[in-house]
């Protein structure tokens, strides 16, 4: 069994990237955590308290964060390429 990063991605309804990151997960085969920070406050607190960002997606990656649809990033994080 390989081990597979805890990814959480917060992100809104109509946000478009957050879309594309999610698809680019289910495209590599990565299972993820998503939040509607649009409706869940809590959720939207700690990613903002996390970050200090207000825009989504917030990506986190086995507790390392990736603001935006940040591919590079994202796969340095996820150790693919």
């Amino acid at each position: 069994m390989e081990f597979m990063s805890k990814i959480i991605i917060y992100t809104t309804p109509i946000c478009a990237y957050c879309k594309m990151a999610k698809e680019y997960f289910k495209s590599k085969g990565f299972e993820y955590e998503e939040y509607n920070v649009a409706i869940d406050i809590p959720k939207q607190k700690e990613m903002i308290n996390k970050t200090g960002q207000f825009g989504v997606p917030v990506i986190e990656i086995d507790g390392k964060i990736v603001i935006g649809f940040d591919k590079a990033k994202i796969n340095e994080y996820l150790g693919i390429n």
